[in-house]
């Protein structure tokens, strides 16, 4: 047995030579035991070599009875006593004893880490260097807790190594097989709101043997649908088919597809592909999906509709996927004006007016006031179906509504007739907190007044002067361009399936916590994005026993978590699915007529986030018929709703006694 250094430790009690002498009648060092005071405690420390897998490894420990006791009472004990308590626990079995222990310890820890490719000698060489009182079994416990931390910090830098050999973001053009093949040629419409841009990209898609049209909302692509359904340009109507997330009317032969972004169909070549709102690049949540559309949408001519902003980005983009651009800026064809002060007063509405709030409750409130002073009112927000905002807005364009009062739901998806925008605030929630909206969307809003072709001019007003002055100067402000790199990209399955392979896991979160910081970013032209709400669910979704497809899957739903009962029955789809049973949906299982507004409204939703479901894992969800047609009825019962809101309204100002005392709306809007 080989002995190891004596002890650094000093006794400084009187009775050091009473210890001395200890050490020299039992011969302690000889036998590889020190006698020591630290740390308030008298103890035995066993010093020794041992073999592991050919390594030597030193080691000084203290057994697990080797701590005799503290020095107080070691003071008072007799020489006769103290040598006794020496022998009775320096004994060759305990020595052999942890000598074993150690040399089991030293091999477990030379295989892991061959295992994990990490060096064992700086773990073991704690086993000789550490100076402490506590007993071998917690010096074990702690080197083990430093290997794992020191294995998993390799493993994560192997996987983040293997992550980014896995997927190069500058290739990402190339994953759009077909788009890459085609020759392409970019068209750019870029103009403010009212330009016809859109117009005029709908015609050249009408005219082409085939298409498809890309639309940031389901109501844009159900509008445009309609508008190709309609046109004749070769003396027949077109065959064209609507795809949604929630939705899909497919017509054999269809040469024509309106379709919202997220669907773009990549292997299907068609002659011209309109992708609208081509802004949209530069949304935090969505902006991937135009991302994709510029790189794989499979058409001979691209047009790229939107605002004049984008035009930087767009040309980045051309340039880097090497495809011809030709721009056109197009001017608003009537002109849009501030009016020469506030409206100060509901009396001062009339009939043709948009009145903008930002949130459900504060468009249902100025609905009820508007009413009371006489004006029928048609109502749009985001909560509502694009069916009940078609429904309402087609109130007012048959002059059945005099005013529509909605949110910025209205700047986008919806061509009215409204001769003058009133914003009764700047201010909107951002869900986190309440702040002035910028220019662009105060242009976009403001940019809905005066239609070409029923007024002359676009006119826009604060409701209050304060409103008046911010929106004044926000027309007035320069928009910034969008940038021209760090373009985001979502994580497709194959992604996802690429970086598995590489790695092993099988976590949703981990997956996509490797897209966003471990995958190969050259040059940052393209950048990994993912929602912040899909990283929450898939910390849940991590709980069940899914393949990543179908977490994958679960974790795009659209439904909003911060709604219980939506919530609720997507975790209740979740379960189902992680048991491999079939969800399905009865008629009657939810009574419209005893459900107020905000329920129906919540059902309505339900059922579209069923059929989006249902389109995707069919086998689990398979009553995506019923669920359309639940979503239709649900839709119904809120375009009813409103509108018997609306009319109650109107009949209380009827009977309401003349100089009755009006509400008087504040200024800010109220959450």
């Amino acid at each position: 047995m080989t002995a190891a250094p004596s002890s650094r430790s000093q006794p400084q009690d009187n009775d050091e030579g009473d210890d001395d002498f200890l050490n020299r009648e039992l011969d302690l060092h000889a036998q590889g035991v020190h006698l020591v005071k630290m740390e308030g405690r008298v103890f035995l420390r066993f010093a020794g070599t041992v073999e592991a897998a050919g390594l030597q490894v030193p080691y000084q420990l203290v057994p697990a009875q080797g701590v005799l006791a503290r020095p107080a009472k070691w003071r008072n004990m007799a020489r006769d006593a103290r040598r006794q308590l020496v022998q009775e626990r320096a004994t060759e079995a305990a020595l052999d004893e942890l000598r074993q222990h150690v040399a089991d310890f030293a091999r477990d820890v030379v295989e892991q880490c061959e295992d994990s490719g990490l060096d064992p000698a700086p773990l073991l060489q704690t086993l000789a260097d550490l100076q402490t009182s506590e007993p071998a079994g917690v010096i074990f416990d702690r080197i083990r807790q430093r290997m794992v931390h020191a294995v998993e910090r390799h493993q994560e830098e192997r996987h983040a190594a293997r992550t980014k050999q896995s997927i190069n973001l500058a290739e990402y053009p190339a994953s759009f097989e077909l788009a890459r093949r085609m020759p392409r040629k970019f068209i750019a419409l870029l103009g403010p709101t009212n330009s016809g841009k859109t117009h005029r990209a709908i015609e050249a898609l009408a005219k082409a043997q085939s298409g498809i049209y890309l639309a940031p909302l389901r109501l844009l692509a159900l509008e445009n649908f309609e508008r190709l359904q309609a046109a004749e340009p070769h003396g027949k109507p077109l065959a064209v088919s609507l795809v949604t997330g929630e939705e899909r009317r497919l017509v054999e032969g269809a040469t024509h597809v309106a379709s919202t972004v997220e669907m773009l169909d990549t292997r299907t070549a068609v002659e011209v592909a309109v992708i609208d709102e081509i802004q949209m690049l530069a949304d935090r949540d969505r902006g991937a999906a135009w991302t994709a559309a510029v790189c794989g949408a499979p058409a001979s001519v691209v047009y790229l509709v939107g605002a004049p902003e984008a035009r930087r980005a767009i040309e980045a983009l051309a340039d880097r996927l090497e495809c011809p651009l030709e721009v056109h800026l197009l001017k608003r064809k009537a002109p849009l004006s501030m009016e020469p002060g506030a409206v100060r007063k509901l009396r001062g509405l009339r009939r043709g007016d948009a009145v903008i709030a930002f949130s459900r409750r504060d468009v249902l409130m100025w609905r009820d006031m508007i009413t009371e002073v006489g004006l029928s009112v048609a109502t749009v927000y985001g909560n509502l179906s694009p069916e009940v905002r078609r429904a309402q807005a087609q109130r007012f364009r048959d002059g059945l509504a005099d005013v529509v009062v909605g949110t910025d739901a209205l700047a986008m998806g919806l061509n009215m007739p409204i001769a003058r925008i009133v914003m009764t605030t700047t201010v909107k929630f951002n869900g986190v907190e309440e702040e002035e909206i910028s220019a662009a969307l105060a242009r976009q809003i403001a940019g809905r007044a005066g239609r070409f072709g029923v007024h002359e001019e676009g006119l826009v007003a604060g409701y209050d002067e304060q409103t008046h002055e911010v929106m004044r100067s926000l027309l007035k402000e320069k928009l910034p361009a969008l940038n021209a790199s760090g373009f985001p990209v979502a994580p497709s399955l194959e992604h996802l399936h690429r970086i598995s392979a590489a790695t092993g896991e099988t976590s949703l979160g981990k997956l996509l916590k490797r897209f966003t910081h471990n995958i190969d970013v050259p040059d940052g032209f393209f950048y990994p994005r993912i929602t912040e709400e899909q990283s929450e669910r898939a910390l849940w979704l991590d709980t069940l026993p899914l393949s990543v497809a179908d977490k994958f899957t679960l974790s795009l739903v659209p439904v909003s978590a911060k709604v219980p009962s939506l919530q609720n029955a997507w975790e209740h789809w979740a379960k189902a699915l992680s048991r491999q049973h079939p969800t399905r949906l009865q008629r009657h299982v939810a009574d419209l007529s005893w459900q107020n507004l905000q329920q129906v409204e919540d059902t309505c939703r339900l059922y579209s986030a069923y059929a989006w479901l249902a389109y995707r894992l069919p086998e689990y969800f398979p009553d995506v018929e019923l669920a359309r047609e639940l979503a239709r009825e649900a839709s119904d019962r809120v375009d009813s709703i409103l509108h018997a809101q609306n009319s109650a309204a109107r009949k209380r100002q009827e009977l309401a006694p003349v100089g009755g005392a009006k509400k008087k709306p504040g200024r800010r809007s109220m959450r």
